[in-house]
């Protein structure tokens, strides 16, 4: 007897996704829990094992866009192949076709295009169940990319994906829903660049992991959000939800895309513990072994568009958060120091702010305790 290959919950929130690609071709078998095929989300992409052992049969090709439930495959015995297969069951399949995603690196995040924590406002679940019973029909396949021809040369049309659109369409709400001002300053980074050529070897050694800027840009943003709470906080309806642990997103480029883990309770954690969990959130995301918890929660973002090469730019918030920070590229400039002129090696600084909730006042004394202690980290290792 057949064995159903089922698309599994992946998450409260998602209703759908598409099917990336299979990882045995059909006829081919299986073992018991090895990997079946590869679901894409609006949030993530996950590896979908299979529930048993034996031959498979695919019922949707990829690029199918399939609901939640849908059985996608079937895992046959040895034996039964030899007998004729059986018909194809039709799976439950949204009518929304879509493609596959993409992301930057080492804590890194563009501005302009910063990733949205990936929660989709799903809609009612009455309309939901309603809708999947309405989809019996063969699976939706992605169209191949169209070429039509112009009069000075091609172009190629490609369907967006489901992550894509979802971004497109947050930072369209957010831009529309929000009061956003940015607010900029600069941090002088030789003490760091001092202190991490100085402990480089001696912290590789004992903690396994090297010494990085993001791990000085994690303590910094912790401590102030614990000066400004409201900077940690949000609106809801009519209520501000203030919150007691600092989760704080930092985006990760792959090549699916740009994707937001979460540093949760980051006030707790060390500099090695930090180091530590951005390397292993982001080797998950560039493997496809992200899972939706890893991007949910978050309560403050750090952008990075200065692997890049960005010099300046203004972040946009991720809702629900209030406020997001933005890191720069780091540029050797003439300063004044000590009423002397000397070369630095400079970092503009930027943070996006929800001007309903957070004053201008709060925000820039935010951003000055930022500075403050990226100057002084010796100050981030004695309160860690």
């Amino acid at each position: 007897m057949a064995i159903e290959i089922k698309v599994p919950a992946v998450g409260e929130s998602i209703t759908e996704g598409t099917i990336a690609r299979w990882f045995k071709k059909d006829g081919e078998t299986l073992r018991a829990n090895e990997p079946a095929f590869e679901l894409e989300t609006d949030k993530a992409t996950t590896e979908v094992p299979t529930p048993g052992a034996g031959i498979l049969r695919i019922l949707v090709p990829e690029g199918s866009v399939v609901a939640i439930g849908a059985v996608v495959g079937n895992l046959e015995s040895a034996s039964a192949n030899s007998a004729a297969p059986a018909p194809a069951a039709k799976p439950i399949v949204s009518a929304k076709p879509t493609a596959a995603a993409k992301l930057p690196a080492d804590g890194a995040a563009p501005t302009a295009t910063v990733a949205a924590p990936f929660s989709p406002e799903a809609q009612p679940l009455a309309q939901q169940t309603e809708a999947a019973r309405s989809q019996h029909a063969a699976p939706v396949e992605a169209p191949a990319p169209a070429r039509a021809s112009t009069g000075s040369g091609r172009e190629t049309r490609q369907r967006m994906t489901s992550i894509r659109q979802r971004i497109a369409e947050r930072l369209v709400k957010v831009q529309q829903s929000a009061a956003i001002l940015t607010t900029f300053n600069e941090a002088d980074m030789s003490s760091i660049m001092d202190l991490r050529q100085r402990c480089q070897e001696s912290f590789q050694k004992k903690h396994g992991v090297r010494l990085g800027f993001m791990s000085f840009f994690v303590r910094a943003v912790v401590e102030g959000l614990r000066a400004f709470p409201i900077v940690n906080a949000w609106i809801e309806g009519s209520d501000i939800v203030f919150h007691d642990d600092c989760h704080i997103g930092v985006a990760v480029n792959t090549d699916r895309g740009l994707m937001v883990p979460v540093l949760r309770a980051a006030q707790t954690m060390s500099f090695s513990e930090i180091e530590k969990r951005i390397a292993e959130l982001a080797t998950k995301a560039r493997d496809g072994k992200i899972e939706v918890d890893d991007l949910q929660g978050g309560t403050f973002t750090i952008t990075n568009g200065g692997v890049f090469g960005s010099l300046l730019s203004t972040p946009i918030l991720n809702p629900p958060q209030s406020a997001i920070l933005g890191m720069h590229t780091i540029q050797k400039r003439p300063v004044a120091v000590h009423d002397q002129v000397v070369v630095r090696p400079m970092m503009y600084l930027a943070v996006s702010y929800d001007h309903r909730l957070i004053d201008g006042r709060d925000a820039v004394q935010f951003l000055v305790r930022v500075k403050e202690y990226l100057e002084m980290p010796e100050r981030l290792l004695l309160e860690a």
